[in-house]
């Protein structure tokens, strides 16, 4: 190193200092070796090979399994208040560039891809909605914050608010407590719903109670595509949600759009959403569990629908569960293959990272044999751009994207 360090110090065995070389930002708890000074929960450690080579300097999160985030492989740094603001800055100017006219209504941190290990931050046209989910970061989030608002508001940009998702129970493995509410030092409305505009469509984001931290926004550009054919279709959102993949395809000429979620609040929700776009004249909406539905469906007789969209939540979180997962998803894809006629669509995909592309396609093989179809593919997509994807971090990697035609 160049510089004389007062952070701890971290030594890693050989599987990790190869994982650090590769650009992975984690260090995992059995692969540190040693520690060298007084280390807390959040602080900054200096992680060296065994051989005492410099790796990179991260977060130490004592109660976690992820020991180390890599935060920069730079023995100068100094992770002055500068060092955030240039990560801020380069994360947001990433965001001007790839999203163009809809910087608006997008992600504008996505963790691990962007330096910022732990940090979700979406912004919903006037409100950014944050969720933290490391130690460390959350020590510094004031600072995060603050020059967040600060670099958008110097570029022209309507920030109101800054309101936290804290409640998810993976904040518990940092040793973190789980909470909601907005982020007072930066003023704030009292209202916590505001509305966007994607792809044309208008809808009220209730950032408190929706999931996540408000609404989806990595499927943005894959509901265009089902929209591009949509058009005269009888169409089958499945897992609808607040109604996105159902209103896009309504816009986009649908001749009837079902969507269907077993959730009423959430239909609730997308019922009005239709209505505040004036398509709610060409839209059903049915209270269902999926795996009910689609086999009653079938039961039933004849082919009521020629496009089936399959935009369900991630049946698994870990690899232990994958396998019941791929159980999970053949058996809706099976379905849908069996209800569509000769000549319909089928747009399907898996937001999991956990159930890889591979097993993902097989998985449709699997689900088209036992069918007795073949699909022809049409289309394939990932996660939209504000989310984008380290290829040396593969857990940037989670989102499945397909439209097949039914041959």
């Amino acid at each position: 190193m160049k510089s004389k360090r007062s952070f701890p110090i971290a030594t890693v065995t050989k599987k990790a200092e190869a994982a650090i070389k590769k650009g992975h930002p984690w260090v995992y708890d059995a692969e540190i070796l040693q520690f060298f000074g007084e280390a807390e929960n959040g602080c900054l450690v200096d992680v060296l090979s065994q051989k005492g080579s410099y790796l990179g300097t991260g977060f130490l999160s004592l109660k976690s399994k992820i020991r180390v985030r890599i935060l920069s492989s730079n023995a100068n740094e100094s992770f002055s208040d500068a060092f955030w603001e240039r990560r801020l800055r380069y994360a947001v100017e990433y965001r001007k560039t790839v999203m163009g006219d809809d910087f608006s209504c997008c992600r504008l941190i996505f963790g691990e891809a962007d330096g910022l290990p732990g940090l979700t931050v979406d912004r919903f046209s006037n409100i950014l909605v944050a969720q933290v989910l490391s130690f460390g970061m959350d020590k510094i989030k004031d600072t995060i914050y603050t020059l967040l608002v600060k670099i958008l508001r110097e570029s022209g940009e309507k920030i109101d608010g800054v309101y936290e998702r804290n409640d998810v129970a993976i904040r518990s493995l940092e040793g973190l407590s789980e909470y909601k509410g907005w982020y007072e030092p930066i003023p704030h409305p009292e209202e916590t719903f505001t509305e966007i505009t994607e792809n044309g469509i208008k809808y009220i984001v209730d950032f408190e109670n929706g999931q996540k931290t408000g609404f989806f926004l990595d499927q943005k550009y894959n509901r265009l595509a089902v929209a591009g054919i949509a058009k005269g279709k009888r169409v089958l959102d499945c897992f609808t949600h607040t109604g996105s993949f159902a209103l896009n395809a309504a816009k986009g000429g649908a001749e009837r759009v079902t969507a269907v979620d077993i959730s009423e609040t959430a239909l609730e929700t997308a019922r009005s959403n239709a209505e505040k776009n004036g398509l709610d004249g060409k839209m059903d909406f049915v209270a269902a569990d999926v795996f009910d539905l689609l086999p009653e469906l079938e039961a039933k007789g004849g082919k009521p629908y020629d496009f089936i969209i399959l935009d369900p939540p991630a049946f698994t979180k870990s690899r232990k569960t994958v396998k019941g997962a791929e159980r999970g998803y053949k058996e809706i894809n099976y379905r849908a293959m069996k209800l569509l006629p000769r000549g319909g669509y089928l747009a399907t995909c898996s937001c999991s990272h956990f159930m890889s592309n591979e097993l993902f396609v097989k998985m449709l093989h699997s689900a088209a044999a036992d069918a007795g179809v073949q699909l022809r593919q049409t289309e394939v997509r990932q996660q939209c751009r504000d989310h984008p994807i380290l290829w040396n971090v593969p857990e940037t990697d989670y989102l499945k994207f397909y439209i097949f035609q039914v041959v």
